[in-house]
Formats: structure tokens, C-alpha cells, sequence
């Protein structure tokens, strides 16, 4: 049976649940969640910390600010254990809560969406960015070329690094465990 993938998102539809800010470093300051969704390993020694935007129910699976993954411990070391070459888990402090969480970081870049059965719309000189012109502009009903993806089980897209995309072997492993605030559509 061919391997299956899916995006990885947050639930938003959970009721009462909480919504988490940007992360800040010891200085206080913002620190850009993008760093995080690049695909690739981050290197920041200092200690993060996250406040609660909204107060709800905390989650297990959660974005903060703008698809950023924050998991609880038991998650983590699911990842951990299951994907040791695909992520990184960067300690973060979530004000008011005693459990840890950690910022999960896909560190693989694979070029693997199938353009053929995905809707596909690349940026063209009309519209006026000719630094992007050939890019992805929009990727919708996004297909994995499942050869290309190979044996990763937790990556970004290269050309379109929104979606975390995760194996059905991960998916599973999460409903198992009962982890809240998780989301899947299969790609």
C-alpha cells in the first residue's frame, strides 16, 4: 500500500479552546515565526516564551500567531521518537501553563507537490513581481507526489512552505494518543 500524507493543521473549530500570541525571546521582543516554517533547522539559544492571546482550553496541537506549531510534551516525544530526522523541538515557555510545550520545526524541504492533479496558479509577469514570475502563486486541492516525497514523515513544501505535511503513520499515531486541536486533510 502506497504511503499517505496529510496537512497538518490546527482545529480551529474546538470550542473554548485557547489562542496562543507570538512567540518573544528574553528581551521581550517578537521573534518572527516564519524562522520556524522554512523547512530547515533553527538555531536560536534563546529561551522563548509565548503568552495566551485568547484564554480557552489548551490544546495539544495548537498555531501560534501565523501556522506556527507549538505541541504539548507528550506530542513532542511522539515526534521524537516517530520522525527523530524530520523535526526539531525548540522549548518554549506558554504563560500560566505548568506542562511544557515546545515549537515543533519541520526540518525537511522537499520538492514534491504533484502539479498535475494539485490546482496550480504560478506568478506570471502581469502581475507585476517579476522576482516571482514562475513561482507558485496559489496552490489549491494540493496533491504529494508520493515517490518524491519518499520515506520523510513530517516536511514543508518547497515553493510553497504554508502546509505541514505529516505521514498517515503520524496521523495515526496523534488520533491515537487522543491529541487535541489536531486537524487533517489528506494530500
Amino acid at each position: 500500500m502506497p504511503k499517505r500524507f496529510f496537512e497538518l493543521a490546527d482545529d480551529v473549530n474546538v470550542p473554548h479552546r485557547w489562542h496562543l500570541d507570538m512567540p518573544t525571546n528574553s528581551r521581550g521582543e517578537q521573534v518572527d515565526e516564519g524562522l520556524f516554517r522554512r523547512g530547515a533547522p533553527v538555531h536560536i539559544t534563546d529561551r522563548l516564551r509565548i503568552t495566551v492571546e485568547i484564554a480557552g482550553q489548551p490544546l495539544d496541537f495548537t498555531f501560534a500567531a501565523v501556522g506556527l506549531p507549538v505541541v504539548h510534551v507528550r506530542v513532542a516525544s511522539m515526534f521524537a521518537e516517530m520522525a527523530p530526522d524530520d523535526v526539531q523541538l525548540i522549548p518554549v515557555d506558554v504563560a500560566g501553563q505548568p506542562d511544557q510545550h515546545l515549537i515543533l520545526v519541520a526540518t525537511r524541504l522537499i520538492r514534491c507537490i504533484d502539479e498535475q492533479a494539485s490546482r496550480i496558479r504560478l506568478w506570471t509577469h502581469e502581475d507585476g513581481a517579476p522576482h516571482m514570475v514562475g513561482r507558485y502563486a496559489s496552490v489549491r486541492d494540493m496533491r504529494i507526489d508520493k515517490a518524491k516525497a519518499g520515506s520523510a514523515n513530517v516536511f514543508r513544501c518547497e515553493g510553497w512552505i504554508g502546509p505541514l505535511i505529516v505521514s498517515g503513520e503520524i496521523k495515526d499515531a496523534l488520533e491515537g494518543m487522543g491529541a487535541t486541536g489536531t486537524r487533517f486533510e489528506e494530500v
